[in-house]
Parts: C-alpha cells; sequence; structure tokens
C-alpha cells in the first residue's frame, strides 16, 4: 500500500509494441520492406497514466498483464515513471497484451492490438482496487479494456465525486449507461460518430450533442494538427487550435491527450484550462518516436503555451 493516495488512478491496458517503419499502408495482400523494426511499451491505458505521470499526478494503475517478459516490461516503466502497481495483477500463464503498429513515413499509422492477460481484466480487479479509486480525483481508461471494468471503476468514481474520463478508442458503440457515466469523452473526429451512431457524414457538432443528451456531460474531439473542440452541457462550443510540429509519429498522442487533461484536472483546473494543457501536451508527443519517447513533462507543456502566448502578444 503507498503512503500517498493517487489522485489519477487509469484503468490500463498494457501492450508491448511491435513497431514496424513502411513507407505507407498496405493493400490486402501486399508485402512491403520495414525500415526498421522496435519493441515499445503501449496500451493506451499504460501511455495516458505516463502522461499523467509526467504532468505531475500521483498515479496508480488497476490493470492485468503476463507473467512474461513483456509484462516485466510493464512493471519496469511503471516503476520507473513513479505510478503505483498494487493493483496491477500478474496472471500466470498467460501472455501479456501486443500491438503490432505500422508506422508510415507521413507519421500517420495502423495498429492491431491483440489484448492478452487485460481481457480478463473485470470486477473483481476493479473491486480489490475501490478504496484507491474512492480517494482519487480522476478515474480515466479507454475501450482496450473490457467494458465491464470500466462500467464498475465508473459506478465508483461517480459515488465518490471523482471526475471520469473515457477514451473511446477503439471506436465501438458504449451502453447509455456508461455513457452517461462519463464526465468527458475523448474521442477522435471518426470516433466520435461513431458513438453517436451516425454516419460518417455527420457533423461533430450533431454527433457531439447527441452524445450529451445522453448523459455524458463534456465531449472534448481531438483534431490531430487542428487543435481540439469541446461540446460541455449548457456552454457554447469552444475550439482550440493546433501547434505546427516537426510531426515524427502520431502514436500515443491521444492518449497523451487524456492523461494530461486527467493531470490538470486533477490539479483542479477548470476544463478548458486542462483542455488547453492536453492539447500542448499532445502535439510535443507526436515529435518523438513511439507511444511515450516524446510524452512531455508539465513544465514542457507550460513552456509551450507560454512561447504561443509571447508570439500572439
Amino acid at each position: 500500500m503507498t503512503d500517498v493516495a493517487c489522485n489519477v488512478i487509469c484503468i490500463a491496458s498494457w501492450n508491448a509494441d511491435l513497431v514496424s517503419r513502411v513507407a505507407r499502408p498496405m493493400a490486402r495482400g501486399e508485402t512491403l520492406m520495414a525500415h526498421s523494426f522496435d519493441i515499445q511499451p503501449g496500451g493506451k491505458g499504460s501511455n495516458a497514466a505516463v502522461a499523467a505521470a509526467r504532468q505531475g499526478a500521483t498515479v496508480g494503475v488497476i490493470a492485468r498483464i503476463g507473467d512474461d517478459d513483456f509484462g516485466r516490461m510493464a512493471l519496469a516503466l511503471w516503476a520507473r515513471e513513479g505510478i503505483d502497481t498494487e493493483h496491477a495483477e500478474v496472471a500466470a500463464n498467460e501472455r501479456s497484451g501486443v500491438a503490432q503498429i505500422l508506422v508510415f513515413d507521413d507519421g500517420d499509422n495502423s495498429i492491431a492490438v491483440a489484448t492478452g492477460a487485460g481481457a480478463g481484466l473485470g470486477q473483481v480487479n476493479v473491486d480489490k482496487a475501490s478504496e484507491a479509486i474512492r480517494a482519487c480525483k480522476v478515474v480515466i481508461t479507454s475501450n482496450e479494456v473490457p467494458q465491464a471494468a470500466t462500467l464498475a471503476a465508473f459506478k465508483i468514481a461517480r459515488d465518490a465525486n471523482a471526475k471520469t474520463i473515457l477514451n473511446p478508442a477503439p471506436a465501438v458503440a458504449l451502453p447509455d449507461e456508461l455513457i452517461a457515466l462519463c464526465d468527458v469523452l475523448t474521442p477522435n473526429e471518426s470516433e466520435v460518430r461513431v458513438l453517436a451512431g451516425m454516419s460518417a457524414q455527420a457533423s461533430m457538432a450533431d454527433a457531439s450533442q447527441a452524445i450529451l443528451d445522453k448523459g455524458c456531460r463534456a465531449v472534448i474531439v481531438t483534431l490531430g494538427s487542428r487543435g481540439c473542440a469541446l461540446w460541455h452541457q449548457g456552454q457554447s462550443p469552444q475550439t482550440l487550435a493546433g501547434w505546427s510540429m516537426q510531426v515524427i509519429d502520431t502514436i500515443g498522442a491521444g492518449d497523451t491527450f487524456t492523461g494530461a487533461l486527467a493531470a490538470a484536472l486533477a490539479r483542479g483546473e477548470t476544463l478548458v484550462e486542462a483542455m488547453t494543457c492536453a492539447n500542448a501536451a499532445a502535439a510535443l508527443s507526436v515529435t518523438g518516436r513511439g507511444a511515450i519517447a516524446a510524452m512531455p513533462t508539465l513544465a514542457q507543456s507550460q513552456n509551450l503555451k507560454k512561447s504561443t502566448l509571447k508570439e500572439t502578444a
């Protein structure tokens, strides 16, 4: 048991990222020679937890990993980043999650995820960590973990007045009960339409409003290099422009946004202030290779915001 309660709890997926760099997306049945290959830490939940920790939050993970080299890789990473692993279960005779990632020359990527031991994360894990959830300020997760675990954790968080943030990736339909327990959803442009049950031609505004109508308190749509947009219950929409960055790859940018948002809310910042911090952190994250190499510290994010203010003064 840690001496200090964590102010951010992440219901965390963990994957070892197997990253190949190729010139472009491949056609069905096509083989391309890769420029390089690397094994890196990943998983949307783990990435968001690292991002939150680097932004100054005290972070704990509720996770399920395999008793293998990739699982030990997760524990080593979390230890280096100061993340509490009291509620990370090591599952005997199970493989850890793996993500096979293709990164293209323009920095974009495609990802296939096998969740491994993470598929067994559920009510039992959440119940064991209920005290930590009740003591925190923000609970974050993604669609890479089973919905039953997310629903159980968000119910505890709501009862304890902790904020809940769900990064709805990969994009799947969510039950209305879960949407109503979300303080903030952070989809990208395609995910917001899937959540709303609308076609790709639907406007972001209509899709976001449909989600709000189901009880979600706020929707922040991440727009890549164009920044992000906020739809908030009872308030006018707000948008933030992105920064012009040299993109190395975009792996983990959305996770960085979610983790930085959680850390800012845990510090007591307003949603708009937190969104500004998350926007800056996500911009910096694309300047390095892999999900966490360029995830910034709070000071680095603040410096980017200050430099922008100076330029516009």
